[in-house]
């Protein structure tokens, strides 16, 4: 995986501009006053937050950042002011009188978040007619506009943004928040966590709900993509021309704060950067296993971007975990790949599987075979199945010249799996409609092809079974 030239970006960041204060000190009693903590406070820090710290993750990655936004007219706003130059942002603050810079203080010890104390006046009622025109003269000199949506009034008027950005022809991605997902119609993508689009949308049942739903909102809503961050189940990347999922990377969880800042500014840096908006979802998966393992509102360079993409390589074949799959399924779409995906017991592995595994890998370039588990053969078979464990039965398929990747699915159908993967070819083998066979449906509707192959005649693993017992 190559990383784009993140130098060549230019982004126009806006939204709500914070400003998180940390006084971290150790705790080594209880007060007297009442039973909580006493912190005695040795270190202050002070660090770009919201929208301020989207630009900073995009600016560390290398791209040339514009930040506009409001703040107040005090000593926090002039603190983010030089935080910001350090980073060569071009902070264009809109400071309005009677306002306090929104500031977010967390009292630390230990490494661990004992308090948050905000400092906040919303914006809302604040003119957006001088937001309008800094945006209008900025947005000529950018690549992506990214809106930054904390709910603290900056962007109570985003929909005049986002058109002005479409008239421009510029990409918009949207970071966004609040009950009503309408405002930013016409977006080229938005990044909503689950917890956000459940709270919109509805909860969903399963997959093929989930994925019905985000279709639909971004139907209605005019939204070209809709990137779904989902915390330990990664993220889904939905539009209607593909949806693909990442598996989470984090190797350990330490602190989500501002994870999904970090998710938003390698995004919209990599589309800037010349990328497709798939591979740029990938790399903000890697961006965010590295600062969810990160203390506060932290960034990530292009160093430790590269080096997490690096150490996430999965082997080119044999049996691999699902999350390794789907990894592995990435990079062969990004190398133009057609990938084959069959399914079955394969119990005991006979000269019609051989036959007919050979003849799926010649649909495509990559042959994908999902065994099902010895729980699942018991419950389709019955007692005395499976002959064979299913470490035995994939170590066979991963030998053959035929065979990719092997993985195992638990479930009595392999719908969940292939709707996971999606395959470019669905292949069953048999006497097979088309319109009978498990995730033939999902597969069409998503722009694949679904083939049914003849199994070899007179040889199957019962028959098998029953001449050796016969013996």
């Amino acid at each position: 995986m190559q990383l784009p030239d993140f130098s060549q970006a230019r982004l126009l960041v806006v939204g709500d501009i914070m400003l998180d204060r940390y006084w971290s000190g150790g705790t080594g009693r209880i007060s007297p006053e009442a039973p909580v903590p006493v912190v005695k406070v040795s270190d202050v820090e002070d660090r770009p937050g919201g929208a301020a710290n989207v630009a900073v993750n995009a600016a560390v990655l290398g791209a040339k950042v514009t930040l506009l936004g409001f703040t107040g007219l005090d000593e926090s706003a002039d603190i983010l002011a030089s935080k910001l130059l350090a980073h060569d942002i071009d902070g264009q603050f809109i400071r309005v009188k009677g306002y306090d810079t929104i500031t977010k203080l967390r009292i630390m010890s230990r490494n661990q978040q004992l308090l948050r104390l905000d400092f906040e006046k919303s914006f809302k009622s604040v003119s957006k007619e001088e937001l309008c025109k800094r945006f209008s003269d900025a947005i000529a000199t950018c690549d992506v506009v990214v809106l930054s949506d904390y709910n603290k009034g900056a962007l109570s008027e985003v929909s005049a943004l986002i058109e002005i950005a479409k008239q421009q022809s510029i990409p918009v991605v949207v970071d966004p928040k609040g009950s009503d997902f309408s405002k930013y119609s016409g977006a080229d993508l938005i990044t909503p966590n689950l917890q956000e689009f459940e709270g919109v949308f509805g909860e969903h049942e399963d997959e093929t709900s989930l994925k019905e739903s985000a279709l639909s909102a971004c139907k209605s809503l005019n939204i070209k993509n809709i990137l779904l961050t989902r915390s330990e189940n990664g993220m889904t990347l939905f539009s209607p021309d593909e949806v693909k999922h990442s598996p989470a990377l984090a190797k350990e969880v330490y602190d989500v704060t501002g994870a999904g800042d970090t998710v938003v500014s390698t995004l919209a840096s990599a589309i800037a950067a010349g990328s497709e908006i798939s591979f740029a979802c990938q790399l903000a998966n890697h961006a965010a296993g590295v600062v969810v393992g990160k203390l506060g509102t932290s960034t990530v360079t292009a160093t430790e971007l590269a080096l997490a993409v690096h150490s996430h390589k999965v082997p080119d074949g044999g049996v691999l975990s699902e999350s390794q799959l789907l990894q592995a399924l990435m990079q062969a779409k990004r190398e133009g790949e057609k990938v084959v995906f069959t399914n079955g017991c394969f119990d005991i592995l006979h000269s019609g599987h051989v036959s007919y595994l050979k003849e799926a890998a010649a649909l495509g370039d990559r042959l994908i075979v999902a065994v099902n588990s010895d729980e699942s053969v018991s419950r389709l078979k019955g007692d005395g199945r499976p002959v064979n464990s299913v470490a035995r039965r994939m170590a066979v398929l991963a030998g053959l010249q035929s065979v990719d990747w092997v993985v195992e699915f638990d479930e009595d159908t392999p719908l969940r799996i292939i709707t996971a993967l999606m395959p470019d070819v669905l292949v069953k083998g048999g006497d097979y409609q088309l319109k009978d066979i498990v995730g033939g449906k999902e597969v069409i509707e998503n722009g694949g092809e679904v083939r049914v192959l003849s199994f070899e005649d007179g040889v199957s693993t019962t028959a098998i079974i029953l001449q050796i017992l016969d013996r």
